[in-house]
């Protein structure tokens, strides 16, 4: 995991929103959080491999935040390294 995932997953808990990966990437730059797209778009099958975020319609790519992602982000559930 990395401090990018954190974010990510910081991100997606707040509200447990479905947003796209354009709309994760526009809500970092709002924020000031420097993260390009090409990391958003990398990391989130990773993600998504570990259970941690879920693909809800694959056209536009939205993806939300698991029940195992609000885990790990309580300390609760350590992912596989990925």
């Amino acid at each position: 995991m990395t401090g990018n995932d954190d974010k990510i997953l910081e991100l997606l808990a707040q509200g447990r929103l479905a947003l796209s990966k354009k709309a994760i990437m526009v809500n970092f730059e709002l924020s000031g959080i420097d993260i390009s797209y090409s990391t958003v778009k990398r990391r989130l099958p990773m993600l998504e491999d570990a259970d941690l975020v879920e693909l809800v319609r694959e056209q536009g790519g939205y993806y939300r935040i698991t029940d195992q992602g609000i885990a790990y982000l309580n300390e609760e559930f350590e992912p596989p390294e990925i």
